[in-house]
């Protein structure tokens, strides 16, 4: 017997899938007719890539089958959704961006070219587009620090956003 990981799958209201429309039963499991990443296939994410991923609801979700792991996302011939995590709401939401902006502010300090991404993430915050709140956080570290600082952005964010929800380590 495989042990078995935990994953997530971003949905919208009422378990819609974002892209396909698709409305996902709870505890039944979906086939897909193939496996082609963004394309094809149950799409699920780890905990690593949440901030990539980041919606209004979040569910735990169980894959069967042949699974495929991309950098961002795993994909499989078949799930399940198991339960939705409520403590993935529209308030820890504005704190993980709250929180993004924070490490931004103090990471750019008085770097004139680089402040405008504080403001940015402001603006992006206010209007609860949070996922492009966590990217303008990351491209600013990466300005300031190179790619791998763009990389420990989005690993500080997904560890923020593991803490506050209890679930597994990154």
């Amino acid at each position: 017997m495989e042990p078995r990981v935990t994953l997530y799958k971003v949905l919208e209201p009422g378990a819609v899938a974002p892209f396909t429309r698709f409305a996902w039963p709870e505890g039944e499991w979906v086939e897909a007719e193939a496996i082609e990443p963004c394309r094809s296939g149950i799409h699920a994410c780890r905990v690593r890539d949440l901030p990539y991923w980041l919606g209004p609801e979040l569910w735990e979700i169980e894959l069967d089958g042949d699974v495929t792991e991309q950098e961002r996302k795993i994909v499989a011939g078949r799930g399940r959704l198991v339960r939705r995590i409520n403590e993935w709401n529209v308030d820890l939401l504005r704190d993980f961006t709250a929180s993004c902006r924070a490490a931004t502010k103090l990471r750019v300090g008085s770097i004139a070219l680089l402040s405008g991404y504080v403001g940015d993430i402001d603006r992006l915050r206010s209007g609860d587009r949070h996922g492009l709140a966590a990217f303008a956080a990351a491209r600013a570290a990466e300005l300031g620090g190179g790619p791998r600082a763009y990389e420990r952005e989005r690993a500080r964010q997904a560890a923020w956003l593991a803490d506050r929800l209890g679930v597994g380590a990154v």
